[in-house]
């Protein structure tokens, strides 16, 4: 017991001599080492599926509820996860980790597979994750509001431009539902 006390306290010590070093390079430019990626990862999908497993996912396939959604996604989330055809904006360049670009993303036709993500998306939305530039919209947005953005998201899948353009322009005239708790983005 006294040789693991002693190897834990010299691994402890090695550590903080490594970290105070500076040797870890925290830059945004710099990519995490591998281990640190790998381990960063796992902690990370390992919390979000604790956290969601008992939400209660509700019907996400209404028109309106997609409508604002897009409204919200359009206002909101651009900058880093992008559109449909949009270029890669300044803000999304310089993420890292980079934002995933759900437009991208295949279609998925599992229902557990997508009931899963649908939990994980909407506690990410609505409590943002550390570290990574995604705020926590539960802060100024309610449920409703978070599980429409979840639906839209499911929609983006090979959405194209044209698609996305006639949904957020057709949202233009609801504008006034982004606006809420005294600010409008």
């Amino acid at each position: 017991m006294k040789k693991f006390l002693s190897l834990m306290l010299v691994s402890l010590a090695l550590a903080a001599i490594t970290i105070s070093s500076g040797v870890y390079n925290f830059a945004a430019t710099e990519k995490h080492w591998p281990i640190t990626e790998k381990l960063i990862e796992w902690i990370r999908i390992s919390s979000i599926n604790a956290h969601a497993k008992d939400i209660e996912v509700p019907p996400l396939d209404s028109g309106d509820m997609i409508r604002i959604g897009a409204t919200h996604y359009h206002a909101m989330c651009t900058g880093c996860h992008l559109a449909p055809g949009m270029e890669p904006t300044e803000l999304s360049i310089g993420l890292y980790p980079q934002a995933p670009v759900f437009s991208q993303r295949e279609t998925i036709s599992n229902q557990a597979e997508m009931l899963g993500l649908a939990k994980g998306y909407f506690w990410v939305i609505k409590n943002g994750i550390k570290m990574t530039a995604m705020p926590a919209w539960g802060l100024s947005h309610d449920d409703a509001t978070i599980w429409a953005m979840v639906a839209f998201i499911f929609k983006m899948s090979g959405m194209t431009q044209a698609q996305y353009k006639e949904l957020t322009h057709s949202t233009q005239d609801h504008a006034a539902d982004h606006e809420h708790h005294d600010h409008a983005h």
